[in-house]
C-alpha cells in the first residue's frame, strides 16, 4: 500500500482565507487538497497529512514559536511515521515574510536544508527509499488582513519557482509549479480557497503518477 506524506503550512493543513485574525478554521477533508489528492489515487493509497500553520523551511519564527521551524519538524514527522513511499512538500510562504527579511536565494537555501534531511542515507534507509515531489507555492499577494506581515512578499515569492525548479533537479525530486495552476485568494492574498485546492489536488495527483 504506497503511503505519501504532504509536508507544508498552512496551506497543507487547509486553513481558509483569513477575514477575522481571531478565528481558526480548517476546511473539512472533502475540501483540503491532501485529502482530494489521495481520493484520485485509488483505494490502495495511504495519506499522512502535516500541515502546520506557521511553519517555515527553517526559521525559528519569533511571534509564533520556534517550533515553527521546518528542519526539526521534518525529521520528527519523517521519524514518526512510515515506511513512507513519497514526500510531497511544500514550503517557503512564512519565509517571505518581512520579519524574516529574507531574498528568494535565502528561503530557497531553507528548501535545500529540508531536502538534505529527506534525502540524506539515513532518512532514506529508515523508509526503505522514497520519492519527493517539491512544490513550489503559489506567490503572495499582499492584500487583506495579513498583508503586513507579507511586506515585500509578493515579489520575493515570484521569485522562488526557477530556484524550487533547479534544486529539484540537483536533489532528483519531482517539481511541481503550484503558481501554474492555481492563485491565492484575494481575500487575504496567502491561502487558498476551495477551487484551488481542487485544482491542486488534480495537479499533485497528476505528478505523483508520473513518479510512481
Amino acid at each position: 500500500m504506497p503511503v505519501v506524506m504532504t509536508f507544508g503550512d498552512s496551506n497543507t493543513h487547509g486553513t481558509p482565507p483569513i477575514v477575522d485574525l481571531g478565528r481558526y478554521a480548517r476546511f473539512d477533508a472533502a475540501t483540503r487538497w491532501p485529502r482530494r489528492m489521495i481520493a484520485q489515487m485509488g483505494p490502495g493509497w495511504e495519506l499522512v497529512e502535516e500541515g502546520l500553520p506557521g511553519r517555515t523551511a527553517q526559521f525559528d519564527d519569533p511571534v509564533m514559536g520556534a517550533h515553527m521551524n521546518g528542519v526539526s519538524g521534518l525529521k520528527i514527522a519523517l521519524e514518526s511515521h512510515g515506511p513512507l513511499d513519497v514526500l510531497v512538500l511544500m514550503l517557503g510562504t512564512n519565509d517571505v515574510k518581512a520579519r524574516f527579511s529574507a531574498s528568494a536565494e535565502v528561503v530557497a537555501s531553507g528548501i535545500a536544508g529540508l531536502l538534505d534531511v529527506a534525502t540524506h542515507r539515513l532518512m532514506q534507509e529508515r523508509h526503505g527509499g522514497f520519492k519527493v515531489l517539491l512544490v513550489c507555492p503559489a506567490p503572495v499577494d499582499e492584500v487583506g488582513p495579513i498583508k503586513a506581515e507579507f511586506f515585500g512578499g509578493a515579489a520575493r515569492s515570484r521569485a522562488l519557482p526557477p530556484l524550487y525548479r533547479a534544486l529539484a533537479a540537483n536533489y532528483g525530486a519531482a517539481f511541481l509549479d503550484a503558481g501554474e495552476v492555481i492563485a491565492v485568494s484575494p481575500v487575504d492574498g496567502v491561502h487558498f480557497d476551495e477551487a484551488a485546492h481542487a485544482a491542486l489536488a488534480d495537479a499533485v495527483a497528476w505528478a505523483l503518477r508520473q513518479m510512481v
